[in-house]
């Protein structure tokens, strides 16, 4: 079963909300978008209380490589303004914070495959 883009993103999207809720994160906000930009999801680790701002990347074959291999250095820094851009429209002074990856791998849509990269970037 083929899904395009937008249902592609949505699907893992919400595959990866249910892996996080399932190991005990708090999910903070979902598509925070200021301006153009987006930040998939944001969640709070509850090891140990520190903000992820997620970036989600989704793919039904492997024809392009590993999903977590589209988190290019441009698009690093575009999660890293937008995260800035949301603690200033949130009015937060101070935060700790990092920056995840997750990719998910649907090349059987009942059987995805899911990847957490922890502190993915700087």
């Amino acid at each position: 079963m083929w899904l395009n883009k937008k249902e592609l993103g949505e699907k893992g999207e919400q595959l990866a909300v249910d892996f996080l809720i399932e190991n005990g994160f708090e999910i903070i906000q979902r598509n925070y978008r200021y301006g153009h930009g987006e930040i998939d999801i944001i969640v709070k680790d509850p090891s140990d209380g520190i903000t992820a701002f997620i970036e989600v990347k989704t793919r039904q074959n492997l024809d392009f490589g590993e999903p977590e291999y589209a988190i290019t250095k441009n698009k690093q820094r575009q999660i890293k303004k937008m995260a800035e851009l949301y603690l200033y429209d949130k009015q937060i002074e101070e935060l700790d914070c990092r920056f995840d990856v997750i990719a998910v791998l649907l090349k059987d849509i009942n059987n995805p495959s899911i990847k957490h990269y922890i502190n993915a970037f700087m």
